[in-house]
């Protein structure tokens, strides 16, 4: 074989594996994504009325005491520039970020006095854009938002009980409420303050 051909099939060869690899492949994934999993191809999104207010995979920003509030967000809850602190479990300046949350909290809520607060309640997520908060933190912060609502606080339970993801076949993951689906139904249960 001389070099010519095999350039020729090296090319041959190369085309043929980008438009089965690159495209082929690829095209069949989305499509099948599409028609099996939809709502997840397309980013998780939420709407209200035909409008997206947001993806149950991206934490958003709550502000004031009548809405849950996501884990604290180093970036700020912006998408576009995801990531942690990378302080390590030793850094006097994550413990330093950690008391001074736990300070603010216990300032704004005299409720937590003496309270145990939920570990992602004062830390923040790995990618900063965590869209989850235990249950703890949910029923906690339940107290404060009931207050401010004027909703009975078992009427916050049970609505946080309604939005409570439990462990798949009760063994894998953690039990989680996500912040978005809990605050779109805080805002059906009391329509009239948000």
């Amino acid at each position: 074989m001389s070099r010519l051909e095999s350039f020729a099939t090296a090319v041959r060869f190369t085309l043929a594996t980008w438009i089965l690899c690159g495209l082929a492949y690829p095209a069949i994934e989305v499509a099948i994504n599409q028609v099996m999993f939809p709502f997840q191809a397309n980013g998780s999104l939420v709407q209200v009325s035909g409008k997206i207010v947001g993806s149950r995979l991206i934490g958003q920003r709550f502000l004031g005491a009548r809405w849950f509030h996501g884990r604290p967000s180093v970036v700020n809850d912006d998408p576009l520039t995801s990531g942690g602190s990378n302080l390590g479990p030793m850094s006097r300046r994550l413990k330093q970020h950690l008391i001074q949350r736990s300070m603010r909290l216990r300032k704004e809520h005299p409720g937590l006095r003496g309270v145990r607060l939920p570990s992602d309640m004062i830390t923040s997520s790995g990618s900063g854009l965590d869209p989850d908060i235990s249950p703890a933190n949910a029923y906690l912060q339940a107290r404060w938002i009931a207050r401010a609502r004027g909703l009975p606080s078992d009427a916050m339970d049970q609505l946080i009980a309604r939005h409570l993801h439990r462990p798949l076949l009760g063994l894998f993951g953690e039990p989680y409420v996500n912040v978005l689906t809990l605050n779109l139904a805080l805002m059906k249960t009391s329509p009239e303050v948000h």
